[in-house]
C-alpha cells in the first residue's frame, strides 16, 4: 500500500504544487501551476492509480501461459510491457489466455476486470490483487 502527503517540482520559471490528502490504490489529488509573471492556475482533481509490480515469478507465469496460448516461438521476446494484441492476440485469444490464467493460478477474474487487461504485467499485477483477497 502506498500514500503520498505532498510533492514539489520546479522547471526554469514555473512551479508545480502537488497536494493530496491520503492515496491508498486509487484517490483524487489537486495540481496547481504558477510561473513568473502570470496568475496561478489550478487544474481540477485529478485520478489516478498508484499500484505494486507483481513478483517477477507471477510475470514469469503469466509469460509461459501466454507463449503456450499464442503458440509463440521461444526466440520471440515477451515480457511484462508484452501488449497482447503486439504479440498477435485477438479477443478470443485474450479470453483463452485469460481462462489459463484463471486455470493455472485458482482465481476467477471478472469480465470487467479481463477487458482491463492489455499487457502481460496488466494480468499479472490482477492475479496478485485476486491472490492477495483469497
Amino acid at each position: 500500500m502506498a500514500s503520498f502527503t505532498a510533492s514539489s517540482v520546479s522547471f526554469s520559471a514555473v512551479s508545480c504544487s502537488f497536494k493530496q490528502n491520503k492515496v491508498s490504490s486509487l484517490g483524487k489529488a489537486s495540481l496547481s501551476f504558477s510561473g513568473n509573471g502570470s496568475s496561478s492556475r489550478r487544474l481540477p482533481a485529478l485520478r489516478f492509480r498508484v499500484s505494486c509490480a507483481a513478483k517477477p515469478e507471477t510475470v514469469n507465469k503469466v509469460v509461459e501461459i501466454v507463449r503456450k496460448q499464442l503458440a509463440l516461438p521461444n526466440d520471440r521476446d515477451v515480457s511484462g510491457e508484452s501488449k497482447f494484441a503486439t504479440l498477435g492476440a485477438d479477443s478470443l485469444d485474450t479470453v483463452e489466455i485469460v481462462m489459463g490464467l484463471e486455470e493455472e493460478f485458482g482465481i476467477s477474474v471478472e469480465e470487467e476486470s479481463a477487458q482491463s487487461i492489455t499487457t502481460v504485467q496488466d494480468a499479472a499485477d490482477l492475479i496478485e490483487k485476486l491472490l492477495e483477497k483469497k
